[in-house]
């Protein structure tokens, strides 16, 4: 299964000090939105998320469809296909895909330690 680009994405308090933490590690900024609390942050390969007021815990997130870079790739396994390949082996997902749609969709669930995955595909 290809689950495309991977990145934990972090629930902050404060998206400036964590902002300024985060650099200080070496990664720059690569996307967001800093006056919408969220940033996207990248040091080489290895991608973060900082969301502030977004969500409550951290949540590990896969991208199909895209590379560490966020371009678009030539193959991927589509998030349906992933949802189903889930539902099949009898994951419990806490949110699913219309499997009839097409184009960028998500769904999540949990790990058995209850940390959260999330699918996220934006093409």
């Amino acid at each position: 299964m290809k689950l495309g680009a991977f990145s934990v994405s972090l629930a902050v308090k404060d998206l400036a000090k964590s902002k300024i933490f985060y650099e200080n590690l070496g990664f720059t900024v690569f996307g967001g939105v800093e006056h919408q609390n969220w940033l996207i942050l990248k040091n080489g390969d290895h991608i973060i998320g900082l969301f502030q007021g977004m969500f409550e815990s951290n949540i590990m997130t896969f991208n199909p469809g895209w590379d560490q870079d966020a371009q678009a790739l030539a193959e991927f396994d589509d998030v349906r296909a992933i949802q189903n390949h889930l539902q099949q082996a009898g994951c419990e997902l806490d949110s699913t895909v219309d499997p009839d749609s097409k184009g960028p969709a998500s769904f999540a669930l949990k790990d058995p330690d209850g940390n959260v995955i999330l699918i996220d595909q934006h093409v």
